[in-house]
């Protein structure tokens, strides 16, 4: 491929990006935030980890790094994202219509002396998982059925409202 073909399709993405956030969050969100979502969604994709200086390093403008850094450090500790609309993103940009195939799983470690615990639903595509929902256990341990159903219960609202069902 010759590089201005790739520059067109990796514009042609960012545009798809930039339509479906503010499609889904534009009532949501103002459009600063939205624009530095998807720069930070683009970073996450682009170095696979959450390292916030390396994140910042790759975002694609002309923003000073300890900017983006700061940027970044403010969204993550004053944005509180809603879940729901998070999920509606991630099944505006699978590739196929439903219905998913769906994964319920728990993840527990120590952060210093502090247990998380993390239930996850997550939908699965072409073998990757992307966490659309969770809930935070204020335990230790499994979770319980009603923590279960709970959560699927959670994402059928989601879903249907979605859908349109």
């Amino acid at each position: 491929m010759t590089p201005g073909f790739t520059n067109i399709m990796v514009e042609s993405k960012n545009s798809i990006l930039f339509a479906t956030l503010s499609q889904i969050f534009g009532d949501k969100m103002n459009l600063a935030r939205i624009k530095f979502f998807g720069l930070f969604i683009c970073a996450l994709c682009m170095v696979q980890t959450v390292c916030f200086e390396k994140l910042a390093a790759s975002f694609d403008s002309d923003v000073r790094v300890d900017s983006s850094l700061r940027r970044i450090q403010r969204f993550i500790s004053e944005y509180l994202l809603d879940t729901c609309l998070l999920a509606r993103f991630v099944f505006a940009l699978l590739p196929h219509k439903p219905p998913y195939r769906l994964a319920l799983d728990r993840t527990n470690w120590k952060f210093g002396t502090t247990n998380i615990n993390v239930l996850v639903l997550a939908v699965v595509y072409q073998g990757v998982a992307f966490p659309v929902l969770f809930r935070m256990m204020p335990k230790f341990g499994n979770s319980s059925t009603f923590e279960r159903i709970e959560l699927m219960q959670r994402y059928h609202r989601h879903y249907t409202k979605n859908d349109g069902k």
